[in-house]
Parts: structure tokens; sequence; C-alpha cells
């Protein structure tokens, strides 16, 4: 299966440090963020990689040239402009036949894109979206009232939440639904679901994280930096 990761935006909101590194090169632990995605990546046994790359695409190019360095065979696809998520690989439609990946080159996940790829293809669906799920416990009791009688109450609930990973599976048919800077989940899954096209979800609850923000980036920065100085007091 060919993965796109797409790996070309500016990372706005992580400025200074994206002044002049792209947000996929930020490094953690000694790596580029996107290093990670690529290894998890190859680990699912996929290496057919096209990187969609833009801002400050030659220090992307220049680190994992053409990826035989990590066992892959990278590609590289330079946007001039914003293309968005679906804009990124509609160029590429005659290029795919078969069912093919889109992960982003900025997220940390552990998400097992093999047994997603079973799923996707054992439901039939001419999209996956891998949902993250999470359970965020509210900040005050809830109560349920019938007919102004208080019928349940509970303190600060746990309100489960599936978040979209915008990592998705898709039929090559997916091309005819994609117009040109459109974004995944803005345009082209509202448009397959009022066609009343099969989408399906592959939850999962393990390991997901965008780093979107300074402080996100700061705070895993020092993580990574607590689990090396662990591993080398061992």
């Amino acid at each position: 299966m060919k993965v796109f990761v797409l790996a070309g935006g500016e990372g706005t909101r992580l400025k200074p440090y994206t002044y002049n590194t792209p947000k996929p090169m930020l490094v953690l632990g000694g790596k580029p963020i996107l290093e990670y995605v690529l290894q998890n990546i190859k680990k699912a046994g996929y290496n057919e990689v096209v990187l969609t790359v833009g801002y400050k695409h030659e220090q992307i190019q220049s680190y994992f040239e053409d990826g035989s360095r990590f066992g892959m065979n990278i590609e590289y696809a330079v946007e001039g402009e914003r293309l968005n998520t679906a804009g990124s690989i509609l160029p590429h439609k005659d290029k795919v036949d078969d069912t093919f990946a889109v992960v982003m080159g900025d997220h940390l996940t552990n998400l097992d894109l093999s047994d997603m790829f079973e799923h996707h293809k054992k439901s039939g669906a001419a999209a996956t979206i891998a949902l993250f799920k999470d359970s965020i416990p509210l900040e005050y009791g809830v109560a349920h009232v019938e007919n102004g009688s208080i019928r349940g109450f509970q303190e600060k609930p746990l309100l489960e939440k599936l978040y979209n990973t915008a990592i998705y599976i898709f039929e090559p048919e997916i091309f005819e639904h994609i117009q040109p800077k459109e974004d995944f989940a803005k345009n082209v899954i509202p448009r397959l679901l009022a066609e009343n096209r099969k989408v399906s979800a592959y939850v999962f609850d393990d390991v997901w994280f965008d780093i979107g923000r300074v402080s996100d980036y700061e705070r895993f920065s020092e993580l990574f930096r607590v689990i090396k100085l662990v591993d080398d007091l061992q």
C-alpha cells in the first residue's frame, strides 16, 4: 500500500520554532518528528511513500533523501502553494490504482496501519478514518431531569470523544470526489456522507498527539529528555 505523508505545512502556531525549520523537522529525542512518522509506517510493513512538501522542503529532502537509509522508497511532491489535505494528493490520481493511505507528517502515533488496512478492506468502504478515543472529565456534576424531578445524577462524569486523527485509508475512487485545494475533513468526507457512501471508523485509544502549539512542543521536548535520562541511568 502506498502511503501519502503530508509534510508541507508551515506550522505558524509553532513560531518561533518554525521560523527556520518546517514543523515536521522539529526535533524530539534527537530525531525529527517526521522520522517517527516514517518509522511507524515502516513498522506496519509499508515502504512506498510519497512526501508532499512545501515550506522549507529542502531540509526534508536533504535529511531523508530517497529513503533508502530508512529502508523506504520516498518520492517527493513539492507544492508551490497551499493545496490542503485532499488537494495535496489530487495531482497523483493517475498514479494510484489501488488502496492507499494518507497520514500527517507532524503527528505522533503508534497506530497499527496494517491493522487499519485490514479493517478497511473488511468494511468494504470507500474511505476509513482513524478516530482516537479519549475520555474528558467534566468540571461539574450533571443531572438528568424529567418533569421537574431529578432522575439521575453523576458527579464530574467522563465525556467520551472520538477525534479525527487525519489518518485515512482510501480506495482510488475517492479522487472522483475531490476538487482542487479541498480538505478531507471539511469537504470530501462530508460530501461522501451526503452521497450515502460508506465511510468506516477505525477506533483506537493508544497513542496519538498533534504537536500543534508551542506549549505542546515544549512539553514533549521535556518528556523526551526525561525518557532519555531514565534510559541513560539504567
